[in-house]
């Protein structure tokens, strides 16, 4: 998921569903400034994981399904990526059209809103106008295999 966040950016890179920051280490190996980071986590016992283990990183306890409520006060320049490892496919289709809309809101014009799932659909439609979409390759050597989805304002 990583490879598709820019590192030498400077504007911020939104995580939604940060957890215990399994993704968030991935972005940091990546060479992505942890200060850049606005990690989003429902949890508060995982938002205070978070905040000890990284500390430079703006933590948002909050729901990723209501993004613009939840990060209102929280980004003052437009995203350069949001990555997510919400579990998409289990909420109705118009949370998750509304999530991406609200992702793409906040971010840079071709900013990636990169959604790792097990599905083997994509978790959001391929065709939605206005929005470019790729996908990477089944990633079978994960157990069960997964695809990385990325969307773009089109």
């Amino acid at each position: 998921m990583a490879e598709y966040v820019n590192p030498d950016d400077t504007a911020p890179v939104i995580e939604l569903g940060a957890g215990t920051g399994a993704i968030t280490n991935g972005l940091i190996q990546r060479g992505v400034d942890p200060s850049r980071l606005v990690l989003v986590e429902y949890n508060p016992g995982f938002c205070a994981l978070l905040k000890e283990r990284y500390p430079q990183a703006t933590i948002v306890q909050g729901d990723a399904y209501s993004l613009r409520d939840t990060l209102r006060n929280a980004l003052k320049t437009p995203a350069s990526a949001i990555v997510s490892g919400l579990p998409l496919v289990t909420r109705p289709m118009a949370v998750r059209l509304k999530l991406l809309r609200e992702a793409l809101a906040l971010a840079a014009s071709n900013a990636p809103f990169i959604q790792f799932t097990y599905s083997v659909a994509p978790p959001i439609p391929k065709s939605l106008s206005g929005v470019q979409t790729e996908a990477s390759e089944r990633i079978w050597m994960n157990l069960p295999p997964a695809r990385i989805w990325v969307y773009r304002k089109g």
